[in-house]
C-alpha cells in the first residue's frame, strides 16, 4: 500500500537504533547541536501540538463512547484512511520498529510494532520506549500487540506539507492507530497518547487501570524508606514539577499501568524517557532536568530555537534572549512574523526535550523492575483559586475516587490561552485520553482495589489558592511540604483533622515539616487563611459537577450522585454551626 523505496526492521541491537540516529541528520529530520549527543528537530508552523479535532475513533454502529469523543464509522474511516496511504511512502524508507510498553518481560508488557517513514518518530520512540524485538517473537503469532502506522505525508523543506489534511483515527477493535500528515509527535509517535487510549480499553477489559500518572518516591525521615506515590494533574497544574521535587526520586512523568497483584496496587511506569514541555525549565527552577539537558548524552529538542552558536533556547530558560537563530518558523529574528501574520517568539510555548529518565540523577532503581512498585498513596491535583485547600486526604479510597479525582477541575490562564479562571472539568486528568464510557471508568477506578486490604491513601492538592489581593496564598516550593505530610500519613505518623470533605493537615505538624524541609517558619495565620473551609465555594463546584455527570454522562454510577450529595449535606450541616469559613480549630 504503502510502496516504500526500502525497509528497515529495527531490531534490539544498538547498531540498529545507530542506524536509526545517524538517518535523521542524514535526511534532515533533525540537526547536530553543540553539545555532543544533542539534536534538534523542527514540526511545521502548524503542526506543533496533539490535533484534538483531527483524532477520532473508528466505531462500529452499535459502538457508544459519550456525546463529547469524536468518531467516525468504522468500515468509512478504514476505507478513508487506506486510500490516503497509497503511495504515500514513494521515494521514503519504511521503519519497522519493535517497542514494549512497561517492562519487558513484565506481568505488565505490551508489545507494540510501529510503522513510520519519519526517522525522527524511530528516533523519539528508541528513547522514550524498551526495545521489544524479542519479545514480540516470544508471542509466536499471537495478535496480543498494538499496531501504530504513520506517514508524514508530502513534505517541504522536511515537514509536513498538508498538515489541514491531518488524520489521527483509533481503531479499539484491532487495536490499530493510523496517523498521517503530521509530524508532531504527540500525532505521529504512536507509543505515547495514542497507546495511551488502546491501553484504558484494553486494562478496562482485563480488570486493571492505565492512567495519565507519574510515579515517586518519597523518602521517609532520616531516608530511612521510600514510599511510592502516583499523581494524576491537568496540564500546567504542577505534575512534573511534583513528580522531578529535589530531594526525591522519579520513576515516571507521565503515564502508569496500575495492577491489583496479590492484594496490592503496584504500578510501572510505561515509559522509560520523557517527552516534556521545555518552557520554564532552568537551572533554577529544574536543576536535574536542566542538568541532563546540558550535558553530553542523547537528547532531542523539538521547536526550540537554534542559536547562531548551534545552541538550543527555550522560553524561560534563564539565560539572556537570544538575537537570532532558527526556529520552527525559519530563519529567526525579533519581530519575525510567520505565514499567519503573527509575531513568533524565538522558541514555541509547546517546546519539548525527549531524554532518558535513565539520564537523570534522581531516575529511582526501580524504572526497569518488572514486579512494578508498591503504590502507597494516590495523589490527584488541579488549579483553583479559590475553593480547594493546599492538600487533603479523602476519607477512603471510595471518598477519593469520587468526591476528589472525579470532581477534578482546572483553571485555564490567560497566558496560554487568553482567558482567565475558566474552570475545566477533567476527571482523573484524563478526559481527554478515554476510549471507554466515563461510567465504566470510574466503576473500574472503584473495583480495582477489590480485596485490597490497606489500599493506597488518596489525596487532594492545588497549588494555586489565592488570597483576597490576588496573591498565591502558598510558595512554589510549598509543595514538598505537601508531600513529607502525605508520606508521613501513609505510615501513620502525621496526625488528620476530620472534615466534611476529607482530612486535612494539623497546624502543628505542618509547622515542623515547614523548618524540617525547607528551613523557615510556618505561621499560624498562613495556616488559618489556607487551609480555611471555604462552604459556599465547595458548594459551588458540586453543583457544577453534579450538572456535568447529570447532563452529559449517561452511565455515571448512583453511588457517585450519593457521594456528592451526602458531601453537600456535611457542608451545610457545618455552615449552619460555623458559619461559611471555618477554620481548622472547629473541627
Amino acid at each position: 500500500m504503502f510502496n516504500p523505496d526500502s525497509i528497515f526492521v529495527r531490531t534490539d541491537s544498538r547498531e540498529d537504533a545507530e542506524r536509526i540516529r545517524k538517518k535523521t541528520l542524514e535526511n534532515k529530520e533533525e540537526r547536530p547541536l553543540v553539545i555532543e549527543g544533542h539534536t534538534a528537530h523542527f514540526d511545521g508552523y502548524f503542526d506543533q501540538g496533539r490535533d484534538k479535532g483531527s483524532t477520532k475513533y473508528l466505531l462500529r454502529p452499535d459502538e457508544v463512547l459519550g456525546s463529547d469523543i469524536m468518531s467516525v464509522d468504522r468500515e468509512k474511516g478504514v476505507e478513508e484512511i487506506h486510500k490516503l496511504f497509497e503511495n504515500a511512502m514513494k521515494g521514503k524508507e519504511m521503519y519497522i520498529c519493535f517497542y514494549c510498553l512497561g517492562p519487558t518481560g513484565s506481568n505488565f508488557s505490551i508489545s507494540a510494532v510501529q510503522i513510520t517513514d519519519s526517522s525522527y518518530v524511530a528516533h523519539s520512540e528508541d528513547i522514550l520506549y524498551r526495545s521489544g524485538y524479542e519479545q514480540f517473537l516470544s508471542l509466536k503469532g499471537s495478535g496480543n500487540f498494538f499496531r501504530f502506522v504513520h506517514s508524514a505525508g508530502e513534505l517541504d523543506r522536511g515537514v509536513s506539507k498538508n498538515f489541514e489534511k491531518r488524520h489521527v483515527y483509533i481503531d479499539l477493535q484491532d487495536e490499530i492507530v493510523f496517523s498521517f500528515n503530521t509530524q508532531y509527535a504527540g500525532n505521529a509517535v504512536g507509543l505515547k497518547k495514542l497507546a495511551m487510549r488502546l491501553a484504558i480499553k484494553r486494562a478496562s477489559e482485563e480488570g486493571w487501570l492505565t492512567e495519565h500518572m507519574f510515579i515517586m518516591g518519597v523518602y521517609g525521615r532520616q531516608k530511612r524508606r521510600v514510599t511510592y506515590f502516583t499523581g494524576s494533574f491537568p496540564s500546567a497544574c504542577g505534575k512534573t514539577a511534583t513528580a522531578m521535587l529535589e530531594g526525591e526520586k522519579i520513576i515516571g512523568d507521565d503515564i502508569a499501568y496500575l495492577k491489583n497483584l496479590d492484594g496490592k496496587i503496584i504500578a510501572v511506569n510505561v515509559e522509560r524517557g520523557i517527552f516534556g514541555i521545555i518552557q520554564d525549565v532552568s537551572e533554577k527552577s529544574d536543576p536535574a532536568i536542566f542538568e541532563a539537558l546540558t550535558v553530553p548524552g542523547e537528547v532531542i529538542f523539538s521547536n526550540a530555537l537554534v542559536d547562531e552558536h548551534n545552541n538550543p533556547r527555550w522560553l524561560g530558560d534563564g539565560r539572556p534572549e537570544p538575537e537570532k537563530g532558527v526556529n520552527f518558523g525559519g530563519e529567526w529574528a525579533p519581530g519575525k512574523k510567520g505565514p499567519d501574520g503573527n509575531e513568533t517568539l524565538y522558541a514555541h510555548k509547546n517546546a519539548r526535550y525527549t531524554i532518558r529518565l535513565k539520564d537523570l540523577k534522581n531516575c529511582d532503581e526501580n524504572l526497569e523492575n518488572p514486579k512494578g512498585v508498591e503504590i502507597g498513596g494516590v495523589i490527584y491535583g488541579g488549579r483553583d483559586s479559590d475553593t480547594s485547600v493546599p492538600v487533603m486526604q479523602s476519607f477512603d479510597w471510595v471518598h477519593g475516587i469520587l468526591a476528589q479525582a472525579a470532581m477534578i477541575e482546572s483553571e485555564t490562564t490567560a497566558a496560554t490561552l487568553g482567558e482567565e479562571g475558566v474552570r475545566k472539568f477533567n476527571l482523573m486528568a484524563n478526559l481527554d485520553f478515554l476510549s471507554i464510557p466515563i461510567g465504566r471508568y470510574i466503576q473500574n477506578n472503584l473495583d480495582i482495589v477489590q480485596g485490597v486490604k490497606n489500599p493506597p491513601l488518596i489525596f487532594h492538592v492545588n497549588y494555586f489558592l489565592r488570597g483576597k489581593d490576588g496573591l498565591y496564598l502558598n510558595g512554589v516550593k510549598d509543595k514538598h511540604v505537601w508531600l513529607k505530610w502525605m508520606e508521613l500519613r501513609v505510615h501513620g505518623e502525621a496526625g488528620g483533622i476530620k472534615t466534611p470533605i476529607g482530612y486535612m493537615p494539623r497546624y502543628d505538624d505542618l509547622k515542623l515539616l515547614f523548618k524540617d524541609v525547607l528551613g523557615k517558619d510556618y505561621s499560624r495565620e498562613d495556616y488559618n487563611e489556607q487551609f480555611k473551609l471555604r462552604i459556599p465555594e465547595c458548594i459551588a463546584k458540586i453543583d457544577r459537577i453534579k450538572k456535568i455527570y447529570h447532563t452529559k454522562v449517561f452511565d455515571a454510577p448512583h453511588i457517585l450522585m450519593k457521594t456528592l450529595e451526602d458531601q453537600r449535606q456535611r457542608l451545610e450541616d457545618c455552615r449552619k454551626e460555623n458559619g461559611d469559613y471555618p477554620a481548622q480549630d472547629v473541627f
